[in-house]
């Protein structure tokens, strides 16, 4: 009877923890422009539209235009060789290969501008959850100023909603601690550059829970390509969920190899730059790990948190990630085990 009460109780929860880490979430990995799925995305996405049907309009006119051109004036088995009449300075021809192309210029600028107005001009509500997002080769730190939550690469929001009075936007700083960045999920707003010494602003407010997947949009390195973006958006009761398991403090170490590799971590170069809260260790240059095992992906998303994945990392990392900037600190395979063993205890 017990076991099966024991059973029973581990089945309800393991929905409830999938939740919370994302991965019950669905994974919208095709970043589908023609599918937006937040306000911003949706205006551009409107705007798009229009640009593709006056483009498909101009292709078919001169498409059609050149296609009667070569057949109606083709060579024929009784054509005469004469060259045929020649026509200098047609005012007509000339005013209308002038007027058309700029008008269809100034609709594209004032569709483009009206779109890029709204979305930048939007106000913010009072509920809007702020977040600063600083982009590093190759990884993003992102900061929940009024939260006290930091954490990296995986951008944890609440479902919004399509009635603004209701809607609980997000609203991102972007900044850069070294050279221009990008931050893009398609499916949730354009493109916003992360540029040194100056803020940028991003919103969106997603209509559909999901992991939604991204990238830096703007060349900045060797691994620029594995500069991956993961946005988690939550139910807004999971979302507390992960706030409040963000905010709890980390386990102390139990066993024999994690107290170990406690040690081993601090005495290693593991501390400058890296951050673990309530410790000695308050590095900046490398991602806090205070809650590491919650995320869910090494490196900026290119790799899954795995034992495996987890002890290759910290052996090597330039085995998942060659030439990030984290060195092989040339640790003995019992050190790896130890750190490892630490490691997990961070969640």
């Amino acid at each position: 009877m017990g076991l099966r009460v024991f059973l029973l109780l581990w089945a309800l929860s393991l929905p409830v923890f999938a939740e919370q880490a994302g991965a019950g979430y669905t994974m919208r990995r095709v970043t589908d422009i023609f599918k937006p799925l937040s306000r911003p995305a949706e205006m551009i996405h409107e705007s798009a539209v229009v640009v593709l049907v006056i483009c498909a309009g101009i292709f078919i006119v001169v498409t059609g235009l050149l296609v009667f051109i070569v057949t109606k004036f083709r060579l024929r088995a009784d054509d005469d060789g004469q060259e045929p009449p020649q026509i200098y300075g047609s005012t007509q021809i000339e005013l209308a290969w002038t007027v058309i192309p700029i008008l269809i210029i100034v609709v594209l600028i004032m569709v483009a501008s009206r779109t890029i107005g709204e979305i930048q001009n939007m106000k913010m509500p009072e509920n809007a959850i702020k977040v600063r997002v600083v982009g590093h080769q190759w990884w993003w730190e992102i900061h929940y100023p009024e939260l006290g939550i930091v954490t990296a690469n995986e951008l944890h929001i609440p479902l919004s909603d399509r009635d603004p009075d209701k809607a609980t936007p997000t609203h991102l700083v972007l900044q850069s601690a070294d050279v221009i960045h990008s931050y893009w999920v398609p499916q949730l707003a354009g493109k916003t550059d992360a540029v040194p010494n100056r803020d940028n602003e991003l919103w969106f407010d997603p209509y559909e829970t999901g992991v939604y997947f991204g990238n830096c949009a703007e060349y900045c390195g060797t691994q620029h390509a594995n500069m991956l973006i993961r946005v988690i958006v939550h139910t807004p009761e999971n979302f507390q969920r992960w706030v409040a398991d963000q905010k709890a403090p980390v386990p102390e170490p139990q066993t024999v190899d994690e107290i170990e590799g406690h040690r081993v971590f601090f005495a290693n170069g593991c501390v400058s730059c890296h951050t673990v809260d309530g410790t000695v260790a308050e590095g900046v240059f490398g991602p806090d790990l205070t809650k590491l095992m919650t995320r869910q992906t090494l490196g900026a998303g290119v790799a899954p948190i795995t034992d495996k994945n987890l002890w290759s990392w910290v052996k090597d990392p330039q085995v998942l990630k060659v030439g990030c900037l984290m060195p092989d600190m040339q640790l003995q395979d019992s050190e790896v085990d130890f750190i490892v063993a630490y490691l997990k205890t961070l969640k």
